[in-house]
């Protein structure tokens, strides 16, 4: 499938600030009618062909994806490959003035597909809304929440969500959260929630800090379980992350040298990265921690070709640490100064520069719909189709990381 753009995602957070699903489209439509139904019926058929797996079904678990629809094509065919449960489609209100677009909107409707209302009248559609839609796109302002209020007090007695857009910071997040809203999209995904929790490392962190540190220098097997031995949860979960379906140990694994030694020492680092951020405790949101494990997979996927794997491990530390500053709520001076890196992977995190700094570069501008996403994969000599698989694979690894 021949691709000259760029996927970008946006996440949909719900009252918790947990990821419910993704908002995917392309990063620009061409202009016409046309062309632009030929567009989102490739976006339709490349994520279907890229989230869903005939053996292992649905990669994206409990996530829902919306994409943008206009009435040409919600015949296409690629539809089918999404399940219906876990699919919306978003739609201009105006458009269902046809009838024939209606007919085909209460059809998927009738068939488990949700349906996103864009530009709605609320005050004007009434008790019919339900039947049509799953979700109503709500324009949220800080101004005349009254009235907001009452608009959706009335929908609340229905079965329709109502998602917030554009919420932009966590004071308008919680204003759309009280007036019951049921999902927010902004860039929330970059922004630390205000904590007013003591900032720093925790005891767990410190501890995972210094296996780091002697993962680093090489420290034989015998003092890593020394120090693992003295956090009972560590060890559970790193018996339980060996043992899991996705690790393939083939044995039941139950001793902790046994675990070490299976793993090995870049792999291990690896997972104390991951586990050092979901550790986190001030600052901290999952949609932040989901950010992280996606753009640090993705980050890795994209260096594979060029740096080999065991290079692309580095650069998945890179993309995890990238966010560590905000998920830890300290500097990233100060993460830096508790925790001795390579070059390579400081020069990354502090300049964008470097053997690894470009693929977190590119890795980052996929969250933000940025213009840098196509001159950093030119850059890099990635297609649109290399960094799109990639893309869609990292969102797909991070659901089995979160699960």
């Amino acid at each position: 499938m021949h691709q000259t753009n760029f996927l970008v995602r946006e996440p949909l957070l719900d009252p918790r600030q947990r990821v419910v699903g993704y908002e995917i489209c392309w990063q620009q439509l061409s202009s016409g009618a046309a062309s632009t139904v030929d567009a989102l019926e490739s976006l339709v058929a490349f994520v279907a062909a890229h989230v869903h797996d005939d053996a292992r079904g649905w990669l994206l678990r409990d996530k829902i994806l919306f994409l943008e629809a206009v009435p040409a094509m919600l015949s296409t065919d690629a539809l089918h490959n999404l399940p219906p449960e876990r699919t919306v489609l978003s739609i201009r209100a105006a458009e269902l003035a046809n009838p024939d677009t209606l007919a085909a909107v209460q059809g998927l409707r009738a068939g488990g597909v949700g349906i996103l209302l864009r530009e709605a009248d609320l005050a004007r559609s009434g008790s019919r809304l339900s039947s049509i839609a799953s979700y109503v796109e709500v324009r949220f302002t800080g101004a005349d929440v009254g009235a907001q209020a009452r608009t959706y007090a009335a929908l609340k007695q229905s079965t329709v969500g109502m998602i917030a857009r554009p919420v932009s910071n966590w004071a308008d997040f919680d204003a759309c959260a009280a007036l019951g809203l049921d999902a927010f999209v902004g860039k929330l995904h970059l922004t630390p929630r205000p904590s007013t929790d003591a900032k720093g490392l925790n005891p767990a962190q410190t501890i995972i800090m210094q296996l780091m540190q002697m993962v680093r220098q090489n420290a034989d097997i015998a003092q890593l379980e020394a120090v693992l031995k003295r956090d009972a949860t560590l060890t559970y979960k790193l018996l339980r992350f060996i043992n899991s379906a996705g690790f393939g140990a083939g044995r039941e694994v139950q001793s902790l040298r046994q675990a070490l030694t299976l793993l090995g020492y870049t792999p291990l680092y690896r997972w104390l990265t991951l586990l050092l951020a979901t550790a986190s405790t001030s600052g901290y949101s999952p949609v932040l921690l989901e950010t992280a494990v996606v753009r640090g997979r993705l980050a890795e996927l994209l260096a594979q070709r060029d740096l080999g794997k065991g290079e692309a491990e580095n650069v998945f530390v890179a993309g995890m640490f990238s966010l560590l500053d905000r998920l830890l709520g300290i500097p990233m001076a100060e993460v830096l100064a508790n925790i001795q890196l390579s070059e390579d992977v400081v020069t990354a995190l502090l300049t964008r520069n470097g053997k690894y700094g470009p693929y977190l570069a590119l890795a980052e501008a996929c969250e933000l719909n940025s213009d840098l996403v196509a001159s950093l994969a030119r850059m890099l000599k990635l297609s649109p189709l290399d960094v799109n698989q990639a893309h869609l694979s990292a969102l797909s690894w991070a659901q089995n990381v979160a699960a």
